[in-house]
């Protein structure tokens, strides 16, 4: 495993133990994306906006806060980003709040988002948890 990956791999075992429960369930851990950004040069103010319409975006639709990191030190990347997984509910209504605003959505708004980047990473998790409790549904 090359140097950025080991980074990232602890990075995101580190943020998603200490990432907040989207989901009711004691007994089940939730679920959510985190994504690993690399602005393109110039565009971090541009990035910081569009992340934060996102922000109000989902708050109008009743969506859990993001948690963005910004990288101080270490590897190359310059935000990560834990976000809640939502429901078709959800995004018809982010959607909706969106274009009333004259956002764009679906894929003029993935475009747009992919010109403010020069890389990303997706990965789908499961936590917070613990070790042991993984260790226990291992047994069953």
């Amino acid at each position: 495993m090359n140097r950025w990956a080991s980074v990232a791999l602890i990075t995101l075992s580190s943020l998603v133990l200490a990432a907040p429960r989207w989901t009711e369930s004691k007994s089940d851990p939730g679920k959510a994306r985190i994504s690993i950004y690399e602005v393109a040069p110039g565009r971090h103010l541009d990035f910081l906006r569009w992340m934060a319409a996102r922000d109000e975006m989902a708050k109008a639709a009743g969506v859990p806060a993001t948690q963005l990191y910004a990288h101080l030190d270490g590897d190359r990347w310059d935000y990560l980003v834990i976000w809640p997984l939502t429901t078709p509910e959800q995004d018809r209504k982010m959607d909706e709040w969106a274009s009333a605003r004259g956002f764009k959505t679906g894929f003029p708004a993935a475009l747009e988002f992919r010109e403010l980047l020069s890389s990303h990473t997706d990965t789908y998790v499961s936590g917070p948890t613990t070790a042991a409790a993984l260790v226990a549904a291992a047994g069953k």
